[in-house]
């Protein structure tokens, strides 16, 4: 690992990793640079006492999740997830969600082969539509992934042909849980209504 050269007392650190005296840096670039740490800093110190809160948060949850499943003789362990816990006074509200990434094995390959041939011997006037929405479905982002969600689209359509049905049997064969990201929400109930809000910690929403 990499360790960041200490700065010779004197000097600053340009955007080229040039050192330039301190003498030669303008006021006003001294005092954008002062700023700009000062508030680097404080945001650094926040995100660790977010990330605490929500360790805490999700250790006190799930301990309670085991205490409420003591009561009938139940152990749980492991991932505890898509579970809401209510205030008495139904309030406030916390939300656990726990969502898998799904990705495709080489089998998602197979299924496009087949669906190749299924438009190829198809007529022509139905055939155009579908290649577009196919080829939309199978077409890779950037970093050359392909969406789950519009793969998933094509399996919805009502295609009654034995080789279509193999290649949405194989989609769903392809797809692999490749990990689960736990989410937190936090709500608050809007005045005297039915609705909830919830209490946003994204900075940008503040």
């Amino acid at each position: 690992m990499q360790t960041e050269q200490k700065i010779p007392e004197g000097y600053m650190r340009n955007s080229q990793g040039h050192l330039v005296p301190v003498d030669l840096v303008s006021d006003i670039d001294k005092t954008r640079d002062e700023l700009v740490q000062e508030i680097i800093a404080d945001a650094e110190r926040l995100r660790e006492q977010m990330a605490a809160f929500k360790r805490g948060a999700m250790a006190d949850l799930s301990a309670f999740v085991d205490l409420s499943a003591e009561k009938y003789g139940v152990k749980m362990g492991g991932t505890k997830g898509n579970v809401t816990f209510m205030s008495f006074d139904g309030r406030h509200k916390i939300q656990i969600a726990v969502n898998e990434c799904l990705v495709f094995d080489e089998r998602l390959q197979i299924a496009k082969k087949l669906v190749d041939e299924c438009i190829h011997k198809w007529s022509e006037g139905s055939g155009a539509e579908i290649r577009a929405l196919v080829e939309h479905a199978f077409q890779t982002d950037k970093e050359g992934k392909i969406s789950v969600g519009r793969v998933l689209g094509l399996t919805r359509l009502n295609i009654n042909d034995e080789q279509w049905k193999s290649a949405m049997q194989a989609v769903h064969d392809s797809m692999q849980v490749a990990g689960t990201t736990t989410y937190m929400r936090i709500y608050r109930r809007v005045g005297d209504s039915e609705q909830y809000e919830q209490l946003s910690l994204d900075l940008s929403k503040l």
